[in-house]
């Protein structure tokens, strides 16, 4: 009597840890597809990065937002420093 109920114990364990490694199993598949996402985004987001930092890039955020432009040669003003003081 003992031993049939030590079995079936064991079993209904068994049936359980089988269950809960399906469950596990499936939140790891769910995580690794997250995980290639995340990596996914990443890299778009270094490529993005890279782009917006381009001083051609610069320069027309520069004249489209800022209303900048390059200044005319009557504009530009040279200052000469004196050197070591």
């Amino acid at each position: 009597m003992v031993l049939a109920i030590v079995v079936l114990v064991s079993a209904v364990a068994v049936v359980h840890a089988k269950y809960r490694s399906r469950v596990l199993f499936g939140e790891l598949q769910n995580l690794d597809a997250q995980a290639d996402e995340v990596d996914i985004e990443w890299e778009r987001l270094l490529i993005e990065h890279g782009a917006w930092g381009t001083p051609a890039h610069i320069e027309a955020s520069a004249r489209k937002k800022l209303k900048m432009r390059m200044p005319r040669a009557e504009e530009v003003i040279i200052i000469k420093g004196r050197h070591g003081s």
